[in-house]
């Protein structure tokens, strides 16, 4: 087997994988990963073990003892893999040319676990491989060794030995990582970019730029930098103009001239696709959607604006509600039975829910009420369970993979501490002074503590099970007294210290510092940006910058403050003309849903109606102007929104209504005399919300 193959192996043991998710793993195919299985299967055939299965969707299947299994000790690196010669020399060659400085025989030999002379016998066919590629190795006697030649060169090397092709044949076999930064964040930055130039890459090509990026962003890091490059030009050129732009940006380097005409190059050189538009009109359904949580939190009396997560459940449930072959969805009793216990927020749901029907055109049926109200009582469940940590084990017959991601849905919504997860059959064992629960996804029999059964996936079913199961406990005894130690992660230590760095120096000190702390913080933790998701969901202060803010702008209606707030956004190509068209025939066939809060509009239209670049730009009104007869209060702020899919603008969006919901935020707004000012502000008060 490969070294491929033996990572799959541990792999399987701690999730739950399907060929999908191995190949994204993995940059493969489907086909290699299913050939992978095959191969595994043959050995487990060999060791007298049950064999991975292949179920619907591509899930892969473990047999029950597959964890406790003594033949999968297989541990995370190359002490059961011997490597080929072939191998040793790419590894090599990747370290050498990859090390910012000289490195010795000795680390390359302790990184491929192989003695020092076994790389000493391996050197003159390392060193001519290097130099098929117009590079060139250097000794010195006190040092060790490095490589020389154009940055270009190297980047081209090391380009070609992460070929996808290579790691498919040989099991992607590299002890060396020479990409850098999240993967994710790259992928969106290269999607939106798409969208912004319609230039829409095929799948190989896509890869083969973000892997590029990766290597580039690596070399970056160190200090690496292009030598000078034929100028670029043309649509490729500004392409690529953008896409380093948000690079830089989001993973703190300086980009080049020349770093971008290379990138325009290796994008002249890929294949395009042609690609359908967006037909949904998502934003004005998030928009819809927002209000509708604050009012039925307002008649709930138990405010729901905070919990991200039910924002964009419910914005996504919407909009397959209002698509033009619109999700039918079936009777169930089960849910019915929630509904029954849960009439308050059925209720609220009913009182609420005109504005979003009138849009639609339409009256909800009694199970498209059902299922929203769902949604919310499974985030009223969310918010209630965090207030108490129970102690819980969780129980699973399909091994400790499916327990792993059945805990980690878990602890997103709830303050459980998780004591054990054990097996079905170990299940028996755990006593009341052990937990005060088991959830397991198996029916459990002879167990003398409190268990229920849920979905391993964990539905909003399931929650709304799991919080009235704690409710029952709640109720029906005394629960030991617990106070539990909060596990301080980076991400949360970042948040602590942002208000107090931010209240303590000037901004522009304050923000220089937070950068460091944030690198500092990260590396403490071994945590890469790659669990970052949102990084590329810009924040509001990262859209509403000086330059996009206006103070004092006169304007005699509603129209022209619509007009004047999207200007500046059309000016810099962000919108096109018909964009502002679009949104002013929003409001008139839509009425003033966009004013989110009293003296404060957000104007905006849908994906297709000439949007090119997300976005926002505030103005500041000389004088408020009417924005409908409904409305009780004037406008004061115009803030355009424009959208170029689904989801990059839901996180500012999202802050900028929670900001709206402090008093103070418009008041500071009011004081502030120049753009600059403004943008402060409103950075504060982002950065305040989660304290």
């Amino acid at each position: 087997m490969n070294k491929r193959q033996l990572d799959i192996i541990d792999e399987l043991k701690y999730r739950t994988h399907t060929l999908e998710t191995l190949a994204e793993k993995y940059e493969v195919s489907q086909r290699t990963i299913r050939n992978d299985i095959n191969k595994i299967n043959d050995w487990l055939y060999e060791q007298k073990s049950e064999p991975l299965q292949l179920q619907s969707g591509g899930r892969i299947a473990v047999p029950g003892d597959y964890s406790d299994s003594a033949v999968f000790e297989v541990e995370d690196d190359y002490y059961n893999y011997k490597l080929s010669k072939e191998e040793r020399r790419r590894i090599a060659s990747i370290l050498l040319i990859n090390s910012p400085g000289y490195i010795t025989l000795g680390a390359i030999a302790e990184a491929v676990y192989v003695s020092r002379a076994t790389i000493i016998g391996d050197l003159p066919d390392i060193k001519e491989f290097i130099s098929e590629g117009g590079l060139q190795v250097h000794s010195h006697a006190n040092k060790g060794l490095r490589v020389e030649g154009k940055e270009s060169d190297k980047r081209k090397f090391l380009f070609q030995l992460s070929a996808f092709e290579k790691r498919e044949q040989e099991g992607g076999v590299t002890a060396v990582n020479i990409e850098a930064g999240s993967k994710i964040t790259i992928r969106k930055i290269i999607s939106e970019q798409e969208q912004v130039h319609r230039l829409f890459l095929s799948d190989s090509s896509f890869l083969k730029i973000q892997k590029y990026i990766g290597i580039m962003l690596s070399r970056n890091l160190q200090g690496e930098y292009l030598e000078p490059q034929p100028a670029g030009e043309g649509e490729k050129f500004l392409f690529a103009q953008d896409i380093m732009k948000y690079i830089a940006q989001y993973f703190g380097i300086r980009t080049t001239v020349d770093e971008i005409s290379w990138l325009s190059t290796m994008l002249s050189s890929c294949r395009y696709i042609k690609k359908q538009e967006f037909d949904i009109a998502s934003v004005q359904i998030q928009m819809l959607t927002r209000q509708f949580i604050h009012r039925v939190s307002e008649r709930l009396g138990n405010s729901l604006e905070n919990d991200y997560e039910f924002f964009e459940s419910l914005s996504n449930h919407m909009e397959s509600m209002l698509a033009s072959t619109a999700a039918e969805f079936p009777d169930n009793e089960a849910l019915k039975e929630i509904i029954e216990d849960n009439e308050a927020v059925r209720s609220a749901v009913l009182a609420e829910v005109s504005e979003i029907e009138q849009y639609a055109g339409r009256s909800f049926s009694e199970n498209e009420i059902m299922y929203i109200a769902i949604h919310v009582c499974a985030a009223l469940e969310r918010k209630k369970n965090r207030e108490i940590a129970f102690h819980v084990v969780i129980s699973c017959h399909a091994g400790i993979g499916t327990s792993q991601l059945l805990m980690e849905r878990l602890k997103k919504h709830f303050n459980f501490q998780i004591v054990d997860i054990v097996s079905s059959h170990e299940a028996v064992t755990v006593t009341p002074e052990k937990a005060d629960l088991i959830i397991s996804t198996v029916p459990l029999t002879g167990c003398s503590v409190d268990h229920i059964v849920v979905s391993p996936i964990l539905t909003d079913e399931d929650y709304i099970r799991v919080g009235s199961k704690i409710d029952a406990l709640r109720n029906s005894r005394n629960l030991p007294s617990r106070t539990e130690t909060e596990e301080l992660s980076a991400t949360g230590l970042i948040e602590r210290l942002q208000p107090i760095v931010y209240d303590s120096l000037p901004d522009e000190e304050a923000r220089v510092l937070m950068k460091q702390l944030k690198r500092e913080i990260r590396r403490y933790f071994n945590q890469s940006r790659e669990a970052e998701e949102e990084i590329f969901a810009p924040a509001l202060h990262h859209l509403l910058t000086p330059e996009s803010i206006q103070l004092d702008v006169a304007c005699e209606d509603w129209k022209s403050a619509i007009r004047a707030s999207a200007l500046p956004m059309l000016q810099a190509h962000m919108i096109e003309e018909r964009y502002i068209d679009a949104m002013i025939r929003n409001v008139e066939e839509n009425g003033p849903y966009i004013v989110l809060s009293p003296g404060f509009a957000v104007p905006h239209e849908g994906l297709e109606m000439g949007s090119v670049q997300v976005g926002m730009n505030l103005i500041r009104l000389k004088e408020p102007v009417f924005f409908g007869e409904e409305e009780q209060e004037p406008v004061e702020f115009v803030c355009c929104l424009s959208a170029v899919d689904h989801k990059t603008h839901l996180r500012a969006l999202f802050n900028l209504v929670n900001m709206l919901s402090q008093t103070e935020l418009k008041e500071a707004l009011r004081q502030v005399r120049t753009p600059e000012e403004a943008a402060r502000v409103i950075e504060r008060y982002e950065y305040s919300l989660d304290q």
